[in-house]
């Protein structure tokens, strides 16, 4: 079965809206400045809307509306040298494709593991110069029972993942003939964007910039790391995951005061069965990444609605054997104790350290993107 794409739409904003450069902040153009997909699965139900070009009309024209406030992401990005990037706030639009598919979604997990799944998300062609390429694609596909999936691709070096959310629950009251209800901020000189700080912040060791150890337990990890992965979904049941933090909190509470959560505890959990499938030995270094939403760590904390990239990486390190030997406790406390790091000063002096970089390139995963300076 083959998803046969029905159409390609540009969606523009319903008004007119501010046009210039903005500039960007250093958290904005580190790790992956490429496109992430975020999907979202819908069953048919009864009072769906009728006939079916009514949903895709309704979904384009409440998605002009969401774009007057959000008009960054109808602009494009462009390179301005050293790594370094600035969005072109143009209003030339997103892209809407419509799609079918020959597959019911009640069979979600068995067309998640085969090729087509891939096509329910659109397509960037990163061949393209990237001041060409669409901030943001959306694709709706409809499913043979009559049910759809709405992708959303789009640059994470305008939006993180809690933009990336604000922006999806505003566009969808918008589609529910509902207001706004928070409107996004769109000032990204809180997380300084090139403007100095009113005092320097003091250093900090920044050894999430320096390399990870090899994880693989190989000594030709670059040879490793060009092997083909295969991404699963890994499912835990409620009672599962209940089971995992009992044996991570073991009846005691950490050292913080509080019981580890269901992300540190997964999280560690995760941690400590990759590096048994690996086989590695126990004086092996190994290392955990974590992104931290740094909102409410800032002082003041960011503006409600703060659209772009609020969310440093950490990184969780041991060895090992001793992160075999001991409790799952053990794990989520490392995972803790990396995610405490990150404090108002600590955000500070990370992009203190951003900014005296002469060149961001080697902090970015770009994965083929076109970065041709448009000066």
């Amino acid at each position: 079965m083959a998803v046969c794409f029905k159409g390609c739409y540009i969606v523009k904003p319903a008004e007119a809206t501010w046009n210039g450069p903005l500039p960007l902040s250093e958290l904005d153009q580190i790790g992956t400045v490429t496109h992430v997909p975020t999907i979202y699965f819908h069953r048919p139900a009864l009072n769906w809307l009728s006939p079916p070009d009514t949903i895709a009309n309704t979904l384009k024209g409440s998605l002009s509306k969401a774009l007057v406030p959000f008009y960054p992401l109808a602009g494009r990005l462009r390179s301005i040298g050293g790594g370094r990037l600035e969005l072109d706030c143009n209003a030339e639009g997103i892209l809407f494709f419509e799609a079918e598919y020959e597959a019911e979604l009640d069979n979600i997990d068995h067309f998640s593991k085969s090729p087509e799944y891939h096509c329910l998300f659109p397509c960037v062609d990163y061949s393209a110069p990237i001041h060409e390429l669409p901030i943001m694609l959306v694709q709706l596909t409809w499913f043979k029972c009559g049910g759809i999936a709405l992708s959303l691709t789009i640059s994470h070096a305008i939006v993180d993942g809690p933009s990336t959310l604000h922006f999806a629950s505003e566009w969808a009251r918008l589609a529910r003939g509902e207001p706004l209800e928070t409107a996004p901020f769109l000032d990204r000189k809180v997380l300084r964007a090139g403007d100095p700080w009113p005092q320097t912040a003091p250093d900090l060791d920044n050894s999430e910039f320096n390399p990870l150890p090899v994880l693989l337990g190989q000594s030709d990890s670059v040879e490793e790391g060009k092997k083909e992965k295969t991404v699963v979904m890994l499912k835990l049941s409620k009672t599962q995951v209940g089971n995992l933090k009992n044996m991570a909190n073991d009846g005691k509470i950490s050292d913080s005061g509080h019981a580890y959560t269901r992300y540190e505890t997964v999280a560690g959990h995760i941690w400590r069965c990759a590096c048994k499938a690996r086989g590695l030995k126990d004086e092996q270094p190994t290392a955990i990444a974590i992104w931290v939403d740094l909102r409410n760590r800032m002082n003041p904390p960011l503006p409600q609605g703060y659209l772009g990239n609020a969310i440093i990486d950490v990184i969780a390190r041991n060895h090992v054997g001793e992160l075999m030997n001991k409790p799952l406790g053990y794990a989520s406390r490392r995972i803790r104790q990396a995610i405490d790091k990150v404090t108002d000063t600590y955000v500070k002096s990370t992009i203190e350290f951003l900014r005296n970089q002469s060149d961001l390139t080697r902090f970015q995963a770009t994965e083929g993107l076109y970065l041709e300076a448009q000066m």
